[in-house]
């Protein structure tokens, strides 16, 4: 009898000091979720409430519609999402005929016949119209507008303002004096916008990429993507410091960690139905200029000084203009760097870092065979893919290349080799001899906009890190810029994308201690066709207004 009643003392005791522990792990669980009432789930952009239901109905497996960002980061996420925002068509269903027609569309410049001086606003009206000659009701339509001088190489850019009614303005600021010709050209009309927009939310995988997986003999090639649809298991290749996804299908016979390299896969086919078709079409409704119902010139006369003010100061609508093929910027401290010695004299004891995509693989491309004395040390890196690396030992300047990681469409990366930008600026001691230049844009101009928000929210916190602890460090961000444009392309790479995302990029990295190099508006001002690479007399431009960053003096 004793000693059953023993017995049941210990279990009662026992019982009691569990139902304490799990009491106090409770406790525990509440006082954590307190501490961390400023983190939510953020669903696209959706809302604050993530139903696990919803996401198990999804055909894609994509963690970005789960990732946990505090109430400050999705407050700003949703205030881009919403400034992003592109009113169009009022519903899906519009008739290819219905559409914008930019041979029946036109321009008129409201001031022609004004006393035109350097300085002064010029305003154009544009009006659009669809195939019948029917007047658009509706805005949405994607332009750009800019004014040149063949004769000059001058060129600036002009803001186009949607009335949201079928008519749009455009203001240019007039930079030099003479003839000056205005161009409006159609990129994509409101119903082919209607399209893009539809692609990038639901078809975030219309770009694949592989890896190779080997260990021994034995090898096997399966499809990667941030968004995979959920059909196999799968390798999350999650980056532990950042949070970046990246996942690819699980190979049948070798584990996950005998993943070798990246490499882009291909495009998806078939994207689109007849009727959506319709809408990109080379010389019908992609990149097709807009006509004048008058003069498409204006004379313009020279700078009068009351006017001096608003030329130079931070009135002007473009960041700057070409005159005699030289970006003239807004910037007081560009300077022009002519010869490899001015170069040499600026990076002296330099050593610059160049993260991101081709478009500032350029910048390396053309400094390395511009100046001389930069020798390019052999790394044994894929052609067109790197790392790279030059060094000049006689002035002590080191000059490095590596691409940002996935999603990235490069040829075939080791997966060794595949770095996130932000992981790469945290290991930079920084300092006044330390430059840092950024530009990633293109490859993210298939997925929803949160992917390309996180990715840059994880670098603004690394350069926030590096200029905490190295505030001399010099920081320069390179923006996207406009490309030539076919059906295809229009797809995967439209400039509508590239826009919308330098949109997010001039947002989110605003008010940093850094320089935002405009590429966008030095590639669409200059006379040469537009390019995914700009020629090397446009990349000049940019290393010049690098440089004058880094050297002001």
């Amino acid at each position: 009898m004793r000693c059953s009643f023993f017995k049941f003392q210990i279990c009662s005791v026992i019982i009691t000091a569990l139902v304490i522990l799990v009491l106090v792990n409770n406790l525990n669980q509440v006082e954590h979720l307190d501490q961390r009432t400023d983190l939510i789930l953020s669903q696209t952009g959706q809302g604050d409430k993530f139903e696990q239901s919803h996401l198990s109905t999804k055909k894609y497996y994509c963690d970005y519609q789960q990732q946990l960002i505090s109430r400050a980061e999705h407050k700003e996420q949703q205030y881009l999402l919403q400034s992003l925002q592109w009113i169009g068509p009022p519903h899906k269903k519009i008739h290819f005929l219905k559409s914008t027609a930019a041979a029946q569309s036109c321009f008129v410049i409201l001031n022609s016949r004004n006393n035109l001086n350097v300085g002064d606003v010029m305003e154009v009206l544009v009006r659009m119209q669809d195939f019948e000659g029917n007047p658009k009701r509706y805005g949405g339509d994607y332009l750009q507008a800019k004014i040149h001088s063949p004769s000059l190489k001058a060129g600036a850019v002009g803001k186009v303002v949607d009335h949201q009614n079928g008519f749009y303005s455009v203001f240019f600021t007039l930079l030099w004096p003479g003839s000056v010709t205005v161009s409006v050209v159609l990129v994509h009309p409101s119903e082919g916008v209607q399209v893009l927009q539809h692609l990038r939310e639901d078809k975030p995988d219309r770009v694949y990429f592989k890896s190779l997986f080997r260990s021994g003999t034995i090898s096997e090639t399966t499809i990667c993507n941030v968004c995979l649809p959920k059909k196999l298991p799968l390798c999350n290749y999650t980056d532990l410091l950042t949070g970046e996804p990246w996942f690819c299908y699980k190979p049948e016979r070798l584990s996950c960690v005998n993943r070798i390299n990246h490499a882009k896969g291909g495009y998806l086919k078939n994207l689109l139905t007849f009727e959506e078709s319709l809408f990109f079409q080379s010389g019908v409704n992609i990149k097709v200029p807009i006509l004048a119902s008058g003069p498409d010139t204006v004379i313009v006369h020279p700078w009068i000084m009351k006017d001096k003010d608003v030329v130079n100061g931070s009135k002007l609508l473009s960041c700057g203009h070409y005159y005699q093929d030289t970006w003239i910027s807004g910037k007081s401290y560009k300077r022009q760097f002519n010869n490899p010695t001015d170069i040499t004299n600026c990076l002296q004891g330099k050593v610059v870092h160049l993260f991101g995509d081709s478009t500032i693989r350029q910048w390396f491309e053309y400094l390395t065979s511009f100046v001389s004395g930069l020798r390019t040390f052999e790394l044994g890196s894929p052609k067109n893919v790197g790392p790279f690396l030059a060094i000049d030992l006689d002035h002590n300047i080191m000059v490095k290349y590596r691409c940002h990681g996935p999603p990235i469409r490069f040829s075939t990366v080791l997966s060794n080799e595949l770095r996130y930008i932000a992981n790469e600026l945290d290991g930079i001691v920084g300092g006044p001899n330390t430059v840092v230049a950024i530009s990633i844009w293109s490859h993210f101009s298939t997925f929803p906009l949160v992917v390309y928000i996180r990715r840059l929210r994880n670098i603004r916190a690394a350069i926030l890190r590096l200029l905490d602890r190295s505030p001399d460090t010099v920081i320069v961000i390179r923006s996207a810029n406009v490309q030539e444009l076919g059906p295809e392309v229009s797809l995967f790479n439209s400039d509508w994308f590239s826009l919308q995302l330098d949109t997010v990029m001039r947002s989110m990295f605003a008010g940093l201690n850094i320089l935002i190099l405009d590429a966008w508006e030095m590639s669409l001002a200059h006379h040469l066709p537009h390019a995914l690479h700009p020629k090397p007399v446009i990349v000049k431009n940019q290393i010049d207004e690098f440089l004058s960053f880094v050297c002001p003096n």
